[in-house]
């Protein structure tokens, strides 16, 4: 056997398997993608969430829409994005439910207590949808929905948790979670009106 044919056959030899591992990992990203949801262990509609005033929100009242779930602060610099949520559910609301979901572990920029909240929203923004009770999702102990919405053990196929405050989540009408956006995406942007 030539010198050549010994280095074709040894470069076969190490990229064949190097292909495979290429391969493997393409193929297996696309799962990961938005709207590529694979079957859930746990359904949205089993999950338990308060609304601001501690009652529980009927989150199986909710089937036969998309829900919008997205992470809020008062004191921050998407904050404006009440308004366009607002557009959003006023526009949509026959397709579509929002649940905005207080939480003060980004920048420490959503202190204030229920009432406070409450208040800011609906005299800032006029806001309608639902108001969740102040979630925790970076500190100890993460909220029960946020585990759901990060482990695709659970939700099928997401594991990102929200980077900053305003991200959101989309839950489609079967209850089954299909898009993320981070939160430089506006509730009116062609990514989220695209849903509809």
């Amino acid at each position: 056997m030539r010198n050549s044919d010994l280095k074709l056959s040894f470069n076969l030899l190490v990229s064949l398997p190097i292909q495979l591992i290429m391969a493997t990992i393409l193929f297996s990203n696309s799962i990961l993608n938005a709207g590529g949801y694979t079957s859930s262990m746990k359904s949205f509609y089993d999950l338990q969430l308060n609304d601001i005033n501690g009652d529980e929100i009927d989150l199986q009242s909710f089937k036969g829409k998309k829900v919008l779930l997205v992470n809020v602060a008062s004191k921050c610099g998407y904050t404006d994005q009440y308004a366009d949520l607002q557009e959003l559910y006023e526009t949509h609301g026959d397709e579509l439910e929002i649940i905005g979901i207080p939480c003060n572990d980004f920048g420490r920029q959503e202190p204030g207590s229920a009432s406070e909240i409450q208040n800011f929203c609906k005299l800032n923004y006029g806001v309608t949808f639902t108001l969740a009770e102040k979630q925790k999702i970076k500190s100890e102990p993460i909220s029960g929905i946020y585990q759901w919405l990060s482990d695709p053990n659970l939700n099928g196929w997401n594991s990102s948790l929200p980077s900053w405050n305003f991200c959101k989540y989309v839950i489609n009408e079967s209850g089954e979670l299909t898009h993320f956006f981070k939160s430089g995406v506006n509730p009116n942007g062609k990514e989220i009106l695209d849903l509809f």
